[in-house]
């Protein structure tokens, strides 16, 4: 299916541009969806888990067109885009469609917990260059606790 028709939206948080040293190498633009399937006990982005009726919904088409302006940092840098939240990988199939269509003019990184059903991380494990999992502890009990969530 041509992805352009697909015409998939989905709630972004906000789009932080122009950011270094701490979303992936190079520059990059955070993009950050609503929804994570953790309750943190200190979470940094409270304000991710309930989408509001005011959201902010965008096609992978006007997604693009809100980046692509940096693309020359992203060249000179070898930055680019970084998916977080929340919890980017609920959104697989838009970041799957998204990396599609912009084709390989930048570099993508994910900030993710990996809490998620392992088909959405296999639907853009080839397309994602790097990775940030952010793993609360390696004690069950302890995740358990600090999360919400096993």
């Amino acid at each position: 299916m041509n992805i352009s028709k697909r015409n998939i939206k989905a709630p972004i948080l906000g789009i932080r541009r122009h950011r270094l040293l701490s979303d992936g190498s190079g520059v990059r633009t955070l993009i950050g969806f609503y929804r994570c399937p953790l309750s943190c006990k200190y979470c940094l982005n409270p304000e991710c888990h309930d989408i509001p009726d005011k959201a902010y919904f965008r096609s992978v088409q006007d997604l693009l067109a809100d980046v692509k302006v940096d693309n020359l940092y992203f060249i000179a840098s070898g930055g680019g885009i970084t998916f977080g939240g929340g919890e980017p990988l609920l959104y697989a199939d838009f970041i799957a469609d998204f990396i599609k269509e912009a084709s390989v003019w930048m570099n993508y990184s994910c900030e993710t917990s990996l809490n998620v059903e392992s088909t959405k991380l296999m639907k853009v494990i080839n397309l994602i260059n790097e990775f940030i999992v952010d793993i609360k502890d390696l004690s069950p009990n302890i995740y358990e606790s600090y999360t919400g969530v096993s």
